[in-house]
């Protein structure tokens, strides 16, 4: 089974069932599919969108997103979502780093849309929308052909090309195919949620990230995609009480806002029967005080970009009866689709309720990072074994624990931060000597980052002069939340960097390290 023929399936099932939402606009499977091939089809018409190309994307969630996505996987094109809390400088580095020739933006986005043209001669802007500074891709759309596209998917065409600085810190795309992405589809069905005809999944993350990965499940299933532009918690709890989801999909960060509502208990969340979490730990409190307020609904996912969705999955039976809060550390059991093993750094297999490095093998696994031969060495074994970099144990029951990574990464609000990017761009402050950054624990981000500094000689820096200074740069969320300044930052005797021995004493105590 391919992307594309889910998507038809979809279509030649549920036709007249409604299967957008977008404030009070709406699409039907039938409606959708037409805009999917006449965008398609427009795309192919502009001469920019080659089989094979790569189409770069800056968008916010809107009512045509799943369209345009299914349309690139029917023209042969790779998608390559650009996250819109980038920087310019990132967003540059992606679209040259991936050969897109062509950008597709939403015409919220105009003015970065621009400013990615001035620092990249060459490259084409189509606006999905009005936007006097390219052609309306949507307009375009409208007189092209609705019935069909002329060319024929095969198995291995590359839909997605998905930028993660993951676990190694250097931007790299993860690609998936037509048969991986159809497999993530199977794999959510299979091990994470329900789907009945007409029950909807309200997403309020961005469609980019995890909350996409649920879009083609709910669509081969005849099920709705309630879609929000962004998470406010006012409009969330509106958006329940109007459309009635069945099943959400929140990061942790989201659950713990919905939480601090005032007035949460009042609010009607009547109709939902799962709530998904994963992307980042779960504090244990907040999960706690989800099961009093709403009760056994949860269900977690782990996962990466590089194996979405459910590595592991723990259930809602999980949430609840004896050893529940033992349970709760955990992410559950290892889903029916996929093999893990657990080894040492020496590559041996660990022994039971060891702690090693997890390794993934599955048909929804990419199949590799986009023009990156080395980095695919290491990461992907010949045998298909792909390195999580995440530490993990298994217990007697099957149960899987995250313990703490062989990297630096950081993960604050469900987004990788890695320290080297933060570090280089502190370091280019004139009075920074040297720096180092890290994660500390935070009960409602999971992780917060954290800079700790030594100035130059003679010298002197305000933290939130440094911030400012990183915050031009960077990503928000990548900028340190807090800046502390030491005399010296801790080396090894060859002058690499201690992390760890700035990070841990911080994490002493706790249940686990990430």
């Amino acid at each position: 089974m391919l992307m594309s023929e889910m998507v038809q399936r979809g279509v030649q099932q549920f036709a007249d069932r409604t299967a957008i939402r977008f404030g009070d606009e709406a699409l039907t499977f039938a409606e959708a599919h037409r805009w999917c091939n006449r965008i398609a089809n427009a795309l192919i018409a502009t001469g920019h969108a080659p089989t094979g190309a790569r189409i770069a994307l800056l968008l916010n969630n809107g009512l045509f997103s799943i369209p345009l996505d299914f349309a690139c996987a029917a023209a042969r094109l790779t998608r390559v979502p650009l996250n819109a809390r980038l920087s310019a400088r990132e967003h540059a580095q992606m679209i040259t780093g991936a050969g897109a020739q062509v950008l597709v933006y939403g015409p919220d986005l105009g003015d970065r849309a621009a400013d990615l043209a001035a620092l990249l001669p060459g490259l084409a802007l189509l606006c999905l929308g009005e936007d006097s500074r390219a052609a309306n891709l949507l307009a375009l759309a409208e007189s092209a052909d609705a019935t069909g596209v002329d060319r024929i998917v095969e198995a291995k065409d590359v839909v997605l090309a998905l930028y993660t600085s993951g676990t190694t810190g250097s931007l790299k795309a993860a690609c998936h195919t037509q048969r991986s992405w159809a497999a993530v589809a199977t794999n959510i069905l299979g091990n994470l949620v329900e789907v009945r005809p007409g029950e909807m999944m309200l997403h309020a993350a961005s469609l980019i990230h995890a909350s996409g990965t649920m879009v083609l499940p709910y669509w081969v299933r005849g099920g709705i995609a309630g879609v929000l532009p962004n998470f406010v918690p006012e409009d969330y709890c509106a958006a329940v009480e109007r459309w009635r989801p069945a099943a959400v999909n929140l990061v942790p960060t989201m659950i713990g806002m919905l939480l601090d509502l005032p007035g949460i208990a009042a609010r009607d969340f009547g109709s939902i029967d799962t709530i998904v979490y994963g992307a980042s730990p779960m504090p244990r409190a907040t999960l706690r005080r989800g099961l009093d307020l709403w009760g056994p609904r949860f269900t977690q996912y782990y996962g990466q970009s590089e194996a979405p969705l459910c590595i592991s999955v723990l259930t809602k039976s999980d949430h609840e009866g004896p050893d529940a809060d033992r349970r709760l550390l955990s992410c559950g059991r290892v889903s029916l689709d996929c093999e893990i093993k657990l080894i040492s750094e020496d590559g041996e297999r660990v022994a039971p309720g060891e702690p090693g490095e997890i390794l993934v093998r599955a048909p929804f696994a990419m199949i590799g990072y986009h023009d990156a031969a080395a980095l695919n060495a290491e990461t992907i074994t010949p045998d298909g074994w792909i390195h999580s970099r995440d530490i993990g144990q298994i217990d007697a029951d099957g149960y899987l624990y995250l313990v703490d990574r062989t990297s630096d990464m950081i993960v604050s609000g469900g987004y990788n931060v890695y320290p080297r990017e933060v570090e280089d761009v502190l370091m280019s402050h004139p009075s920074v000597r040297e720096a180092v950054v890290v994660g500390l624990p935070d009960d409602k981000w999971g992780e917060v980052v954290t800079a700790f500094v030594a100035v130059r000689e003679g010298m002197q820096a305000e933290p939130g002069e440094l911030m400012d200074f990183a915050r031009a740069q960077l990503a928000g969320y990548k900028v340190p939340k807090d800046v502390r300044f030491i005399a010296e930052v801790p080396k090894s005797a060859v002058g690499k960097l201690l992390r760890r021995a700035v990070r841990d004493p911080f994490w002493a105590g706790r249940e686990r390290k990430l």
